[in-house]
Order: structure tokens, then sequence, then C-alpha cells
């Protein structure tokens, strides 16, 4: 097994950037914490509002299983306090978000506070922000609340916190409830720090530069690409202008997950999603990019560090790396302005220094990059379309076919995907399939966009037939408790703290029968139990939640997804989204229809280094059996504790032999879609007369 790099990392004179770990299929994650070393204690007196242990670059190499990074929300200001410290870059430190923690240090050490201005003591006496200051055996260091402007501040210490790792990372994910201490400091936890090699006398009173530190503010400017999903496509040009113009207000629910902002609605260029849902926003499942302002329906988001993978929504414009910690700071109230700069311009992540900031204007004076975020659209060898999306400074979105569901196209991205995992190209540290579409995430500093294209084109012309696939397809049993407690009572959240109105309200379940002209509610619950669907993703929203649709087409019902979206999901909600269905695998966010719950698709149990928790594969086979809601509640219970069995058969998905069904049941499947298509029209129809999609393309 390859061992990651341990949270025990010794310091070095020469504090480098640390990188994210590249695609290495096969390798399994060996965390080996030196129990040998010492430490210090630090014994934690109050926790502070939202503090959490993180590192950096954090838990790379898992967004094709829907596990974000994580990491600190503002990385430059916990890379510059490792670097006062002379610590590497990425040893785990502390986050803390409006209030700061008090810590007791038995055997005392040396730390720096950084990012946004709050009160510092040490045993009552100020100390600076920005300089290592050194707590003596037994003192307190104390880090009120931030005055502002800010959000967040950190706490570093020499040798950097000692924590166990899980998926290569000690960054806390407390929605996933795995990283640091498991989730936010408490008063009473003792964390660890390393004393091997601290130098703690050496770099004590080291200030970070003044020209190095970031400046904050309560107006921000964010440098953009443009992409992937851009004008005149999905959003008219007045759309973006708009855009680009506007001072966005920061919206007070935001969070790691993402900073929901306030501004206009946009106008639209197409009428709706088509099978990916009625609302001119909704595409088919696709990977989102750390910075990318999605639009849930009317509503933008800056996905945060902690945001969902994958999803079935626009994206216009993407944050540049080295501007991303700037996400970390927006406070709510704060303005924010969009500013297109060129891809190849944009600051390295890797510089910390004055260079960022002193290359700023020449950034801002190049616009954007002109394309509206297509790099390359070109022809495979049989004729389906390839288009290239920019999806940031370092990442790329691989498209085929037209905007459709085909499982032809999900065949070709598997092969893709697979070539480039076998490759294992350098500077590659990220691959995500789609349901059409594979996000390539990159390092730009060490692999060229243009390099990238280039490899890009070359394995195309190598790939074999999609008609070929043939993959390992188990059927997985699953329990679902129909229209569950838990499920009426997040529709209930959103109709009291989000939205009273939405078409979908009160009961998800009557609109998918009317969305889709059934004649009750039980052919809604005979359609979703006789499907047999077939996951095409994973980490649709969150920790290995499948994106899944029926093999018959007949099944497929068609919704669209809540506009906006929800604050709350329970955990292993089932829902139906354009023509998708979903598992939710933790709580947090969601936008589609439920039918009800099921039990669990990640593992909890395990310590994410000697087995992959996630319990679904690409091209598995998810069929229902019913189960009452006490039923499921025994299950979860016994899924929790490591007893569950879940029934599966092995067997094989081939596309030639799913071809040959299609076409044998052409004329039953055209009639059921043109009935579909009837109720479809209808009710978008009575959308625009209520003035739902009012200001959309028609």
């Amino acid at each position: 097994m390859t061992p990651v790099r341990a949270a025990t990392a010794t310091v070095e004179p020469a504090a480098t950037p640390s990188p994210a770990r590249e695609v290495d299929p096969g390798v399994e994650i060996d965390v080996r914490v030196d129990t040998v070393a010492p430490t210090a204690a630090v014994e934690v007196l109050r926790p502070g509002m939202l503090t959490t242990v993180q590192d950096w670059p954090a838990r790379t190499g898992y967004w094709h299983v829907g596990v974000p990074p994580s990491g600190p929300m503002d990385d430059l200001s916990f890379r510059l306090g490792n670097r006062a410290l002379g610590n590497p870059e990425g040893v785990p430190g502390l986050e803390c978000t409006m209030g700061g923690p008090a810590l007791r240090f038995p055997d005392g050490a040396t730390v720096c506070v950084t990012g946004a201005p709050a009160p510092v003591t040490v045993d009552g006496v100020p100390v600076e922000q920005w300089r290592t200051v050194t707590v003596p055996p037994g003192g307190v260091l104390d880090v009120g609340m931030v005055r502002g402007p800010g959000m967040r501040s950190y706490i570093l210490f020499a040798g950097g916190l000692v924590c166990p790792e899980y998926l290569g990372s000690a960054a806390t994910f407390t929605l996933g409830g795995f990283g640091g201490t498991g989730g936010v400091l408490r008063a009473g936890d003792v964390l660890r720090t390393s004393v091997t090699g601290t130098g703690r006398e050496k770099h004590s009173g080291t200030a970070v530069p003044a020209d190095w530190q970031p400046v904050l503010t309560h107006r921000w400017e964010l440098a953009v690409t443009e992409g992937p999903h851009g004008a005149p496509e999905f959003f008219t040009r007045n759309d973006i202008d708009t855009l680009l113009a506007t001072d966005y207000e920061v919206h007070f629910n935001s969070d790691r997950t993402g900073v929901r902002l306030i501004g206009p609605k946009p106008q639209w260029a197409r009428p709706d999603g088509g099978e990916a849902g009625l609302h001119p926003s909704n595409i088919h499942d696709t990977a989102y990019s750390i910075g990318a302002l999605d639009f849930t329906g009317d509503t933008p988001i800056l996905l945060g560090p902690d945001g969902p993978s994958l999803g079935g929504f626009v994206c216009p414009v993407t944050v540049v790396a080295a501007e991303r910690w700037k996400l970390g700071q927006l406070t709510p109230g704060d303005t924010v302005r969009f500013v297109p700069v060129r891809a190849d311009r944009a600051a390295s992540l890797a510089d910390v220094g004055p260079a960022r900031r002193a290359d700023w204007p020449i950034v801002l004076s190049t616009g954007g990059d002109g394309d509206d975020g297509i790099l390359a659209r070109r022809e495979a060898a049989d004729g389906t379309a390839i288009t290239v999306r920019r999806a940031g400074n370092d990442g790329v979105l691989v498209e085929y076919g037209e905007m459709t569901l085909d499982l032809e196209l999900r065949a070709r991205v598997h092969a893709l995907y697979g070539h480039l995992r076998a490759a294992r190209v350098p500077g590659i540290t990220e691959l995500t399939p789609g349901v059409r579409s594979l996000q390539v995430r990159f390092d730009p500093d060490r692999l060229s966009t243009g390099r990238l294209l280039a490899l890009l084109a070359d394995a195309e012309s190598s790939l074999p037939a999609a008609t070929d696939l043939v993959v390992p397809s188990r059927t997985v049993h699953l329990p679902l408790s129909w229209d569950d407690p838990s499920t009426r009572e997040a529709i209930q959240r959103y109709m009291h703290g989000v939205r009273a109105d939405a078409p979908w309200c009160p009961w998800n379940i009557e609109f998918i029968r009317r969305m889709n002209g059934l004649p009750d509610v039980q052919a809604v619950y005979d359609t979703v139990f006789d499907a047999e669907y077939l996951v095409l993703g994973l980490g649709d929203v969150y920790l290995g939640a499948p994106v899944a649709t029926p093999t018959d087409p007949r099944h497929r019902l068609v919704t669209t997804k809540y506009n906006p979206a929800r604050t709350w999901t329970p955990e292993n909600a089932v829902g139906i989204g354009g023509a998708y269905l979903c598992i939710y695998g933790m709580e947090g966010p969601g936008g589609y229809q439920f039918v009800g719950r099921t039990t669990q698709v990640w593992n909890h149990r395990s310590d994410g280094n000697d087995e992959n928790p996630w319990l679904l594969r690409y091209f598995d086979r998810i069929r229902w059996y019913p189960v009452s809601t006490e039923e499921l509640t025994d299950l979860r219970a016994d899924f929790a504790a490591g007893h569950c069995d879940l029934r599966t058969e092995d067997g094989e998905f081939r596309l030639a032999d799913y071809r040959k069904f299609l076409s044998d049941n052409a004329d039953p499947i055209a009639e059921f879609r043109a009935r579909q298509a009837e109720a479809f029209a209808a009710e978008r129809q009575s959308w625009a007369d209520a003035g739902e999609l009012a200001g959309s393309a028609v």
C-alpha cells in the first residue's frame, strides 16, 4: 500500500506548496500517524462558534465519489501562518468562524493567528495577529470574536497538529462526520501538536510581511473565468453582461458548502432543461468546480470547499484557483463583483507573496477569454459531437453529444475515464464522470490547458467504440420507505423557511404524478418499484450518492428540481430530478423531488483507510423493495452497527444488448414519451401562466 502525507509532517526550512495528489487508480490509502514522535497537548477550554481542524490541499482524489476536499476556506491565510512558523504550508491547524477558541498549552507552544481581525491574547495580554508568539507552559491562548471585515481566522501551531487521517487528509468535513476530531471542536477536547524539530524559539516573533497579508474588505472583486455554461447556450448575452456589472450581496444563509448571493434573476436563453428538468437552469448531472457560480434555479451560489461534487445546475463563471481564498472571508451583507480574466493570466495558486497582488492590475486589464467558456468543438469518428468547456483555470469539462439522456454517451465517458486513469498523466489531479461528461481537474503549474487539450484529442482517437462497452453490473436490492415521514418534514421546513408557493408543494409525489400525466399516485409508486435504475455517477450531492436512471425509458419519470434548492434534506432520502434518481448520501441541501427514504450508501464505521466506504459502483443496477417506516428504522440501525447485509447479484451491462432492447421496444417507448411530453408541456404552461418562468426564453 502507498502512504500519503502524514499528519505529523516534519518542519522543513523551505515551506514549499503541497501538490494535490494525482489520479492513481487502485492505490489503497495507508495512513500512519507517528505515535513514537513526541507530542504536546492542547486543551480546549472554549471551542469557539465553529472551530475545525483543517489541512491543505486537503482531501483530493475523491471528488468522483462525492467527497469534497474540505480544507481551509481561506487557504492563503492558513498557508501564510504555517510559513511564518517554519512549517510546510499544509500541516493541520484550526479554522475559526466568527469567534475563536480558548486553548491551554500545558507544555507551551509557538503559534500564529491569521485571517480576519479578532482580539488575541496570551494569558490575558494582547498579542498581534500575523506574528508568531510563544505561549508559556500552562498558558492560555484566547481568540475572540471576529471584528470584521472578514469571517474566518486561523490558528497555526509550530510543528502542526497531529491528527489521524481519513481518506488521506486530516481536514474536517463536518457534514460527513469525518476528519480532524470528527466535527467541530468541543470544550474538553484535547488536541496534540508535534514537537519534533519545530524550532519554536527560532521562529518566535516571525511576522508575515505586511505586503504578503491578504487585504480584507466589505466590497470584493473576484477574478473569474468564463464557463463552463455561458451564453448563448444557457444564458442570454444580457444575462452575462448583467452578471459582470452587478454588485451581488452575500446572503446570511451561507456556509462552507456555498456562499449564497442576492442578485438579479436571469432571463435565460432557453425555455427549460428538457429531460434534465423544467427550469432552464437544469442540465444533465455534471461535476462541479470549487468556486463555480452555481445557479440553483434563479439563485446564484458560489460553491465552497465542502460543496457538492455532482449536480444538475448551470455554472456561467468560475473563480480562479488563486482567488478562492476570498470565499472564506465573505460575510453576510458584503458585496461581490465578478471580474472576467484570461485563464492563462490568472495568478498561480503556489504564489502567496506580493507578486500575486502586483500582478492584479495586469490580470484585470486583460479582460476575459471571450470564448463563452468553449475551449474546443470537434466530432468523433462516428460523428458524435465533442465539446470541451472551461471549468476554472484548473479544470475542463469534456461533453459528448446533444443535451439528452443517452446511455451510449455515458459509455463514451466511461471509456475516456478509464483511458486517463490508466495513463496516469502527471498534473491531472481528479477525474469525475457525469451523465454525458467527464470533468478533468489539473494543476496548471504542471500541465498547461493547451497540453491537456492535445492529450484529450489523442486519447479520443484511441478509444474503443462505445458500442463495445461491457462492464460489471451488479443488481443491488435496496429497501424503500415510500413517502417517508422524514421527507414530509423536509417539505414542511422548505415551505416555512424557503418558499411556500412552489408548484411541487405540499406533496412532491403528487407533483411527479401531474408532470408525467399519470392517473394517480399509485401509478407513481408502481413505476418506481418496477424500474431498474442504472447508476451513472456517484457523489450526486455527497458521499457515494448515486445518480441513476431507469434502463427502460418507460420508467423514466421526469420532474424538475426545487427552485431555489432546499437547505435541508434527510440523510438517504430518495428523490427524482429531471429523468434521474438520487439517494442523498447525508444531510444537506438538495433539489430532487422526494419519493421516500432508504438505508445508508456510505459506511461511516469505516476509517476510510482500509476499505472503500461507498456502497455502490458505476453501472450497478438498483432495484427497490418496499418497507415500512419502522422496518427502515431497524435496517438503518443494523447498517450503522455493521450488521446489515444487502442482497446483490453479479452481472454485466452490455451496450449492444441494450441497443437491441431499445429497438425491439421502440413503438411503446415512443408512445410513453409522447404522453409524458404532453403532460410536461401542460405543466410548463401552468408555470408560465403563474409567472414561474417569467423572463426565460419561450
